[in-house]
């Protein structure tokens, strides 16, 4: 079962958009394709812990910043 949250779909979402990367590009740096980024960030696909971390480093943010209310 995937867990949804709009919030941290729509944080990632505005991050994305801020840093003025698209969903492609976010994907790249990540080392996935752009189809299971766009999953990720819409809720259709479960986040793991470690892919967690390294969205968080794309973005320059701690991990906690964008997932918290995810995981709690």
């Amino acid at each position: 079962m995937v867990k949804s949250s709009t919030n941290v779909n729509f944080k990632l979402q505005n991050l994305r958009k801020e840093n003025n990367m698209s969903y492609d590009a976010v994907a790249k740096a990540l080392g996935i394709c752009k189809a299971y980024y766009w999953q990720i960030e819409n809720g259709n696909r479960r986040l793991y812990y470690d892919l967690a971390l390294k969205i968080a480093k794309v973005f320059n943010k701690k991990p906690d910043e964008i997932f918290y209310d995810y995981y709690k």
